[in-house]
C-alpha cells in the first residue's frame, strides 16, 4: 500500500519559539512589526505545500509565563493582533491556511463571528480559529469589565500537575464553549441562499432565510443573527491548543482539531488515551476529533547543527516549553513524525525555534524528505482548509429550512 501524507502545519510566534530568537542573524528584529516579515513567512510556509500556519497571540506581554509579569528587556515584548496578521497575508497566498488565536474571554462572541467570518471570505475559504482563554489577572485589568479571576501561576502548575482544576479555570472553560457555540451559531444565522441580489425586484436578502440564534447562557445573551453572511467553508476550522483532561474536554465540545502536546519519551500514546476518554465523558458525537501533536523544532542547517544551535540559544536565554522539543536532521524528525503517525496522531504542528531559520529548513530539508517517502503533497489540490484537514467540506446549516 502506498503511504499516505499526513497533515502538516506551523505556528508562528514573533521572531520564534526560542526567546533568544530575535537576535540571531536571519531574524530580522527591525521588521517584526512590519507586513513584510509576516508575509515572507507564511509564503514560506506556503511554498513547502504546508497545510495551515497559526498565529499565535495572547492578551498578556509575551515571555510571561502563565501571565506573571516581570521586567526582563532581553526578549520580544509585544506582539500584533493575529487576525489581522491573518487578514493582511490572505491576499497574497492561495492555498495555505490562516489560523489566528483569537481569546475568548474578554471578546465578544458576535465581534469573533464577524471577523473569522470576514477572514474566511477573505482568503477564500482559509480560515480557522485558535480559540483561548484569558485567565491571567493582569490581562482582566486590561479591560476592567469584569473582577480579576482568582487564579495564580502556582494554581495553574498545581492543576497541571494533579488534574484537579480550580472552579474559576473550569468557569473560563465553560464560557469559553459558550463562546464558540454562539460563534458557530452566528456563522449559521445565514442560509447559503439568503442573499438574491436581485436588482429588478430590489430585494438583496430573503428575511426567510435570516435566523435568530437566540442563545442565552450564564455569561451572556446574543440573540442574532449575524450581520456578515455565512462563511465560504461554512464552519471555518476551529482549534484548541490543549494540554490536560479539563482542555481536552473544551475541545472534544467545541473544536474539530486539538494541537497536543506529547512527550518524547513517552509518546503520543497517553495524550490519545486521555483525548478519547474526553471525548466520551462530554458525550461527542459526529464528526471525531482531530488530533494533531505539537513540536518545538531547531533543525540541522549547513552551518551548525540544531543541537549546537539550540545549546547556543540557551545560554542566551532560559528556554522553558510545554511541547517537547527536538532538535536534529530532518530525517531524524521524518523518523519521528511517521513513527507518531503509526502511533495515532492525525497529523503535526511544528514550531519552529527561530521562525526565518527553522522554517526555511522545514520546507526546504524536511518536506523534500517526506515527499521522497510519499508522505508530503507534490502540489495543493482545490478547495478549503477543511478539504486540506479531512474535515467535511459540506457542513449542514442547523437553521435551514426544507
Amino acid at each position: 500500500m502506498a503511504p499516505t501524507p499526513f497533515p502538516l502545519g506551523v505556528a508562528l510566534d514573533g521572531a520564534g519559539h526560542h526567546p533568544a530568537a530575535w537576535r540571531e542573524p536571519n531574524s530580522r528584529p527591525a521588521d517584526l512589526f512590519g507586513p513584510g516579515y509576516w508575509t515572507d513567512l507564511v509564503t514560506t510556509a506556503e511554498r513547502g505545500l504546508l497545510d495551515f500556519v497559526t498565529i499565535d497571540d495572547s492578551l498578556g506581554i509575551p515571555g510571561e509565563r502563565h501571565g506573571r509579569p516581570d521586567e526582563a528587556v532581553d526578549r520580544v515584548r509585544a506582539r500584533l493582533d493575529a487576525h489581522l496578521v491573518a487578514a493582511r497575508v490572505a491576499p497574497v497566498t492561495r492555498h495555505i491556511g490562516l489560523i489566528p488565536t483569537v481569546t475568548t474571554t474578554h471578546t465578544e462572541p458576535f465581534h469573533v463571528s464577524k471577523a473569522l467570518a470576514t477572514l474566511d471570505f477573505t482568503s477564500r475559504g482559509r480560515a480557522g480559529w485558535q480559540a483561548r482563554v484569558s485567565g491571567a489577572p493582569g490581562e482582566a485589568a486590561l479591560f476592567g469589565r469584569r473582577p480579576e479571576p482568582d487564579l495564580s501561576a502556582e494554581d495553574l502548575a498545581e492543576a497541571l500537575r494533579t488534574g484537579v482544576w480550580p472552579q474559576a479555570l473550569r468557569d473560563l472553560f465553560d464560557e469559553a464553549a459558550d463562546v464558540v457555540e454562539v460563534v458557530r451559531r452566528l456563522w449559521d444565522s445565514w442560509e447559503d441562499d439568503a442573499e438574491i441580489r436581485d436588482v429588478a425586484t430590489r430585494r438583496f436578502i430573503d428575511r426567510t432565510k435570516l435566523h435568530h440564534i437566540d442563545f442565552e447562557g450564564r455569561w451572556f445573551s446574543v440573540r442574532g443573527p449575524s450581520i456578515t453572511p455565512r462563511p465560504p467553508q461554512g464552519q471555518p476550522v476551529v482549534t484548541a491548543l490543549a494540554h490536560g483532561p479539563l482542555v481536552y474536554e473544551f475541545a472534544a465540545r467545541s473544536a474539530d482539531l486539538v494541537f497536543v502536546t506529547p512527550t518524547l519519551a513517552d509518546g503520543p500514546a497517553p495524550v490519545l488515551a486521555a483525548v478519547a476518554e474526553a471525548a466520551t465523558a462530554v458525550g461527542r458525537t459526529g464528526e471525531r476529533l482531530r488530533v494533531f501533536a505539537d513540536l518545538v523544532v531547531f533543525l540541522d542547517t549547513p552551518a551548525e547543527t540544531g543541537a549546537d544551535r539550540l545549546a547556543r540559544l540557551n545560554a542566551a536565554a532560559e528556554f522553558a516549553s510545554d511541547a517537547a522539543v527536538f532538535a536534529g536532521s530532518a530525517e531524524e524528525l521524518a523518523d519521528l513524525l511517521v513513527t507518531w503517525r503509526d502511533g495515532g496522531v492525525d497529523g503535526f504542528r511544528l514550531r519552529p525555534g527561530v521562525a526565518v531559520d527553522d522554517l526555511a529548513a522545514i520546507t526546504d530539508r524536511l518536506v523534500p524528505v517526506l515527499r521522497g517517502r510519499g508522505l508530503a503533497r507534490t502540489a495543493y489540490p482545490e478547495g478549503s482548509l477543511r478539504g486540506l484537514l479531512g474535515l467535511p467540506t459540506t457542513v449542514v446549516n442547523r437553521y435551514a429550512t426544507a
